[in-house]
């Protein structure tokens, strides 16, 4: 064992530095500073090296986390990336929004004994950064390329992953994406405040360096359908994600100036990267001056009350119908949000919308109370008789989760199976859906999920189309035999 390492006993936990208050609330930049050299490798040495690495285990791309943090404390930062990135296509996001807490750094063992988690996403961060910064992350050269080629539908995490796999050894890759920009969610979905959108284009940029093709604002059954792009490829991946808002029947849902949540993040984002965006520039989605209540307790909700708060919103409210505990996002950005200005309404859930002229003016709620757990294993809220009360609202965000669009339908293609929730029904253990030479991964099999699963599934499918094709081209070798 190395001498560097075990120092948790004698070496306080230490996470970068955040940014004063008042600074980060003015901007939309990362609210974490860089770790220094000295502090990264001085964290790393904490780690226990545990002999089963529980942080390994409850990472779903099961990177070698001890690994990594040995050769950061030993000063190896190059052969600390290499291994990084060896289990994981991008884990400078991973290191940025991964609510490493519910993950790596919740089930670190000196975390359980009571001396405090390593600081795995911050130093995860920093290598991949360095290594940005070094030159060391360069486009990979296919050794031999190969004649077969797949269409990958869907540029998030996911298709990402499963297209630079791929690529590695050799295939011709397509990504079609309906957006204007690459990345999903990663691109539209999450504020800058938490991954700066330069991260994710010099991403993309590798990949194309890389041979990988990009065809953007294509939509599949405008463009082509389903059986169309089959024809054109060996192999075709579905990794759509899941951008349909649920809704909240309840009355006044139809008044002016209730949104969804990624309408509204994503006129935030647009406007953050240039573009002209009419419906924010008119004032409808600007948060400025303005009550905002967002309904919701996940970490797009999270994602909401923070844009509001540097909107320069007059006050900004979340509703959650259960309490702080039994809130679904990462606990370290709820405790962001708080620092900031949100004010947290626990147990609490909407009853009504009120109206002024055709426009919210406020949400009537419900006080709630915790009964007994449900089917997830937590504590069903009832809802306490007569305790309805109003709060002012002059926007409200929905921030309730996602499902999957009716895919058969805009893909043209009524013969692709969907189970009862809408997402695409796939073999577990192929990955395939009933459709011959046709894959799916992402949220859009498994639901609305983490970016690091999305990934995890990329990885995994693009071993099964790589099995696939190879089996695909000895069938036909053996064919041309006979």
């Amino acid at each position: 064992m190395s001498k560097k390492m075990l120092k948790f006993v004698n070496l306080e936990q230490e996470a970068p530095i955040k940014r004063s208050i008042p600074n980060r609330k003015d901007d939309f930049n990362e609210i974490y500073k860089e770790y220094i050299t000295d502090k990264a490798k001085e964290q790393s040495s904490r780690c226990s090296q545990c002999g089963i690495p529980f942080c390994q285990i409850h990472c779903p791309l099961g990177n070698n986390i001890p690994d990594w943090l040995k050769l950061t404390a030993e000063g190896r930062l190059k052969e600390a990336y290499e291994v990084s990135q060896n289990t994981n296509n991008m884990p400078e996001v991973c290191g940025r929004i991964c609510p490493q807490d519910r993950l790596c750094e919740g089930n670190c063992v000196i975390e359980q004994s009571g001396h405090g988690t390593v600081t795995i996403g911050s130093i995860e961060k920093y290598i991949t950064d360095t290594a940005w910064e070094k030159g060391w992350v360069k486009p990979f050269k296919v050794k031999k390329e190969l004649k077969q080629s797949i269409g990958i539908v869907g540029s998030g995490p996911a298709g990402m992953a499963c297209a630079e796999e791929l690529r590695k050894s050799g295939y011709q890759v397509t990504i079609y994406d309906r957006y204007d920009r690459p990345g999903g969610l990663l691109i539209y979905g999450i504020p800058n405040f938490k991954l700066e959108k330069f991260v994710v284009e010099r991403r993309t940029k590798l990949l194309r360096e890389s041979g990988i093709k990009f065809i953007q604002n294509f939509e599949v059954g405008r463009d082509k359908t389903l059986e169309e792009l089959k024809e054109k490829h060996d192999a075709l991946l579905i990794a759509t994600g899941v951008y349909k808002a649920r809704e909240i029947d309840i009355p006044g849902h139809n008044l002016e100036n209730i949104f969804p949540a990624m309408k509204f993040l994503m006129a935030s984002n647009k406007k953050g990267l240039g573009d002209k965006v009419k419906l924010f520039d008119d004032g409808t989605l600007n948060a400025e001056g303005k009550n905002i209540v967002v309904i919701g307790g996940g970490d797009t909700a999270m994602d909401c009350v923070r844009t509001s708060i540097r909107q320069k919103a007059k006050s900004v409210k979340c509703l959650y119908r259960r309490d702080r505990e039994n809130m679904p996002g990462s606990a370290r950005e709820v405790s962001n949000a708080i620092e900031e200005g949100v004010e947290f309404i626990w147990l609490t859930s909407p009853k009504s919308f009120i109206g002024n002229k055709n426009k919210v003016s406020a949400v009537e709620v419900n006080k709630m109370k915790l009964g007994e757990p449900d089917s997830s294993g937590r504590r069903r809220p009832k809802v306490e008789k007569g305790s309805e009360y109003k709060i002012s609202a002059d926007l409200v965000i929905k921030s309730l989760g996602f499902d999957p669009e009716n895919l058969p339908k805009l893909f043209n293609a009524k013969e692709l199976i969907v189970s009862q929730w809408g997402t695409i029904k796939i073999d577990l253990k192929t990955m395939q859906t009933n459709l011959d030479g046709v894959f799916a991964a992402g949220d859009i099999v498994r639901g609305a999920s983490l970016v690091v699963w999305a990934i995890r599934d990329g990885r995994d499918a693009a071993v099964q189309i790589k099995k696939y094709l190879q089996a695909k081209t000895y069938k036909n070798k053996s064919v041309e035999a006979a």
